[in-house]
């Protein structure tokens, strides 16, 4: 039989949100392996990440193999490149002992993940392979929760917006309908705040980072200072709403 690979979503960050059927398959996997920042000479930074430190409130250390990402290289294309090629060829040689090899990532695998791009050298270089995921809870469904803010109701649309695409991606979608979250802003927390008050949607909005952490900060977009904010910072700008019941039906 062909062996699987199992992207599993683990949440945000607090542990308590992964779900019943991701513990399951972290305890069932024969390995799990969970990404990690690599050092500018391309080897395991020693850093552990969010991932890592979710699925060890499930699963014995020994059973955790840590596969290096180039998590944090956003300018050369090529080495990030030759980061998931290596990572890659890492996981096919687990998968050809494994039977069953689960990949941990943060939120969910199917979103803005580097699973994606795990499964798709795996696919080519283990023909064969079973891709399967286990969804998680993600960042704006935890930040919703934790301040309140409503993500979506009636008719309304919702936008995901990375804003390392550019924070004029991001105004265009705050000058639509419906509600706008945006990932990843923290280090253009200026341009992001700045686009918030063009568009006059910065009184409703939100943003958190770390959440479910110690560190959890989670405050009103109007505080923003253009101050540096932790890299995967969210952001939740609400539908503009008339405070009616059911107003959007």
């Amino acid at each position: 039989m062909s062996s699987r690979l199992i992207g599993v979503g683990v949440g945000p960050g607090d542990p308590e949100l992964v779900t019943v059927k991701g513990v399951n398959a972290l305890r069932t996997a024969d390995v799990v392996v969970v990404p990690v920042m690599g050092a500018p000479d391309g080897e395991d930074g020693g850093e552990r990440g969010r991932a890592e430190a979710t699925v060890l409130h499930y699963v014995p250390e020994e059973k955790v193999v840590r596969v290096v990402f180039a998590l944090n290289e956003r300018s050369d294309r090529a080495r990030r490149e030759a980061a998931w090629d290596a990572a890659g060829e890492r996981v096919a040689r687990l998968l050809e002992r494994h039977s069953a090899v689960a990949f941990a990532t943060i939120g969910d695998p199917n979103v803005y993940s580097t699973f994606t791009y795990l499964a798709h050298t795996v696919q080519e270089s283990v023909p064969g392979t079973r891709i399967e995921t286990v969804p998680g809870i993600t960042a704006m469904q935890d930040l919703a929760a934790r301040s309140g803010a409503v993500l979506a109701e009636g008719t309304e649309p919702l936008t995901l917006v990375p804003v390392t695409a550019g924070s004029a991606v991001l105004k265009d979608a705050l000058s639509g309908p419906g509600t706008v979250v945006a990932y990843k802003f923290g280090r253009q927390a200026h341009e992001v705040a700045e686009a918030l008050r063009e568009t006059g949607r910065v009184d409703d909005a939100v943003w958190g980072a770390s959440l479910g952490l110690p560190e959890e900060s989670i405050r009103p977009a109007a505080d923003l200072d253009g101050g540096p904010l932790p890299y995967l910072s969210t952001l939740i700008s609400p539908a503009r709403r008339d405070g009616t019941r059911g107003g959007k039906l």
